[in-house]
This record gives C-alpha cells, structure tokens and sequence, in this order.
C-alpha cells in the first residue's frame, strides 16, 4: 500500500499486475513475497518517487523502464507500460514504453497474468482478457492469438508448460496448436532463459504431463534433442513402451528436488547411443557412463552452473550403483558407495528408487528391499565408523616425512593407497597405516 500511495501523491496511477494478483485471487500462499507494478509514470519518475519509501534501489533494468528496490523489506519491481517484442532473430527483445495499461497488459503471456488491481481509491481487478474466466476454468490462455503472443516472445511456449506443471491448468488447443507450429522460433532465446524456464517446470506436481507436452509439440528437440530420442528406444526391463515414457514417469516420481528431478530427466540418455541386441534381448550396457558425458555437455550448453553439472552428471553415472550389488551389501559396497555419492547419497537414493517403474510387483518388491537393505547398512555402519568421513588415519604429510619424499605424484599415489586399504578393510590405526605404507613403498 506505501508504494500505492507514494504514487498517488506523485499524480501516478500505479497497479499490482502479474502472478501476485492470480495467486492473491486464488488464495495461494506465494514461495518467495515479491510484487510486480505497472505505471506510465516513466523510469526516472518511478525512480524519483520511490527515493522517499524504498532501500536498495536497483536499476539495472532501467533502460527496459523497470526499477528495483525493496520497501519495509518486501522486494518490489515497478515498471513503465511498455510493450515488449523479439524482433526476426534477435535474442534481446525491443522495448516500447507506452502509456496504456491495456497494452501492457496484452504483452504478458497467459491471460490469467494478463490482470491487474488498482489500490487506490479503492481496489479495483482490470481484466480485459477474460482472465478471470480462465483462471476459474484453469485454463491457460494467450491474450492475444497465440501466434502474436509467441511470437511476440517464443519463451511463452516453455512457460505454457512450466505454468501446467506448477499451476497443473489445463491449455487451450489453440496455444498448443501453435507452439507446436512455432517451436523452431524457441532457437532465438538465451540459454539460460530456457535453462530457468525447464528447472521451474521440472519442480512442478504435473511435471509427467508437461515434459509430454514439450516432446509432442517439437520444442524438446531445439534445447534438448536426447529427450525426444529416447522415444524409439524399447524398455523392457521397465515394460514401458519406451524409455521416454520411462523417463517421464521416474521424473514425477522423485521428490521436487531441483538436481534430483535433473539426474531423473537425464539418467537414461545414454541408453541410444548404447542400445544392443543379443540373445537374451535388448541391452543398455554402461548407458550410464555415456549419459554422465552427455549430461555434461548438455548441461553446458544450457549454461548451468559447474556446481550443477558435476552434481547432475555424478547422479547418472551413479544412478546403476545399487544394481550391481544383488547378493548383498558388504562394508566393503556400502563404504564405496557412501564415498562415490558424497553429498549426494540422499539425492542417489532417491533416484534410485524413482527409477523404479515396472509393472512387475516381484521385480519392484526385489529392487526396493535392495534399497532398504543398503540404507539400513549405512545407518549401522555409519554407527560403527566415521562413514561421512572415510579417509586414510595419516595425511600427506606425515606421508612425505615417512617416506623421505618432496611434494609430487607418488604422495597422491600412497594417500590413494591408504584410502583402499579403508575402504576395503574399515578403519585403521596411524601405526596401522605407518606399517602398510612401508611395507608399500618397499613393494614400488
């Protein structure tokens, strides 16, 4: 209300508009307390009238008429009526400022964030595309002919699919109809615009549905072409009719975890490039080492962070681990394992246990019994030793004052040494290690 009066007595009109005013008409608790506004008051009027009641004004995006800043501690974005359009091939959109709030309101993407709410003099809803309507029909709608809308900004066609995955509406033919028409143009967005479009959409409770719809509509193969390949794939380990729809399934089933729902999307990529057929059937052997490559340049290209990449890509490659361990889970396993997945052993988990997608209740009954087992033996080893922690008793060193050596690769071999030796035996003494170590140095 502050900003809403600061305007008013400047001679502005200013309006709550965006997805504030959906959720406050739906009545849904926001993540995070930010509010949009729109005025025609310009950049440097927004910028001078809220000098009196904001902190930690920003004005990076000024040139595109939007000022920043926070008021009582609630981030605040005020921006000009513009109208906002990417122009032939340009990744940057070309920006008009405009003094109709109905124009600017035509700009937005779906008409359920197409409305806006007067403050002053009293609360009044402006909806002159019928997003009222749609919001009460969960529908979601372009406010314009779907075809000026996308191409107006092609990243519209991702967000009617991240906005059906976190708000689970359904959409209108004519939206679909269209980005499946239009997909190619997606090609002129940034990265990374898409990259925040598909973590948000990859969160959603309708994420299944959702990545359906970017494969069906084209628009997978212009940011993330291993998805749609997948569809040709055969599964029958998971009696799927192919591994994409594996893949959707293993997605919805992790827990709305950011890197944990990556690895789910990424996990099989490999499998195409790995496909063989032998007597037994088909066969996707170390598919997961192909898809941990794979993950890494595609993650690259769509410009995540190398914290991200390494976590995504240490999952796939991990993601068959448990697999391999049929007849039981030794110390020996259960270390190695804790150590491979480090801060991951959560996330491992759980995509472990997503990944389980068959109709057959034995096989699915034999797989999660395997993944009990092995947290069970985490547990009671982790009560036993230093499981988090799993490293040699001597450090490099008292290596090199044991040994006589300078700095260099022999000491990374001998520390590597060590850590075998705990790994396959549990925890050990210095004296221990003292002994090992040169009893190893006399062996090279």
């Amino acid at each position: 209300m502050r900003v809403a009066v600061a305007f008013a007595d400047a001679g502005h009109d200013v309006f709550l508009v965006g997805g504030s005013v959906r959720d406050a008409l739906m009545d849904w608790e926001r993540d995070t307390p930010d509010y949009d506004f729109a005025t025609a008051a310009s950049p440097d009027e927004i910028e001078s009238t809220l000098g009196g009641i904001a902190t930690s004004v920003v004005t990076i995006g000024k040139e595109f008429g939007t000022i920043g800043c926070l008021v009582e501690g609630v981030p605040v974005e005020i921006t000009t009526f513009r109208s906002e359009v990417y122009r032939d091939e340009s990744r940057k959109p070309a920006v008009e400022f405009s003094t109709s709030l109905e124009e600017d309101l035509s700009r937005r993407d779906f008409s359920v964030n197409a409305m806006a709410l007067r403050l002053l003099p009293e609360p009044e809803i402006i909806d002159p595309y019928g997003g009222l309507v749609d919001l009460g029909a969960g529908v979601l709608r372009t406010p314009l002919a779907a075809e000026v809308s996308f191409g107006d900004d092609p990243l519209r066609m991702l967000r009617l699919f991240r906005f059906a995955s976190t708000l689970g509406f359904s959409l209108d033919a004519g939206a679909l109809k269209a980005a499946a028409l239009m997909s190619d143009r997606l090609a002129i967005i940034s990265a990374e615009r898409i990259r925040d479009e598909l973590d948000r959409l990859l969160v959603g409770e309708g994420v299944a549905a959702a990545l359906e719809g970017i494969v069906s509509s084209g628009l997978a193969e212009v940011f993330l072409p291993e998805l749609p390949r997948l569809a040709v794939e055969q599964d029958p380990i998971h009696r799927h009719k192919d591994v994409l729809a594996h893949t959707f399934a293993v997605v919805a089933q992790c827990p709305r975890d950011r890197i944990t729902r990556l690895a789910a999307l990424f996990h099989d990529v490999g499998k195409p490039a790995t496909r063989e057929f032998g007597s037994d059937g088909v066969s996707f052997h170390h598919h997961e080492v192909v898809g941990s490559r794979m993950t890494k340049t595609r993650m690259r290209e769509l410009r995540y962070s190398k914290d991200d990449v390494a976590a995504v890509s240490r999952l796939v490659f991990l993601h068959m681990r448990p697999h391999t361990f049929k007849m039981g889970w030794t110390d020996r396993a259960v270390r190695r394992y804790v150590r491979d997945a480090g801060d991951l052993l959560q996330r491992l988990n759980d995509l472990v246990r997503s990944d389980v997608t068959t109709r057959n209740e034995k096989r699915a009954r034999q797989i999660q019994r395997r993944i009990d087992e092995l947290e069970e033996r985490i547990v009671d080893l982790r009560q036993r030793e230093e499981l988090d922690a799993i490293r040699p008793p001597i450090d490099g060193n008292r290596v090199m004052e044991l040994l006589d050596l300078a700095p260099g690769p022999k000491i990374g071999e001998a520390m590597d040494f060590l850590l075998e030796h705990r790994l396959d035996h549990g925890p050990y003494s210095e004296e221990e290690a003292e002994v090992l170590l040169r009893e190893w140095a006399e062996d090279q």
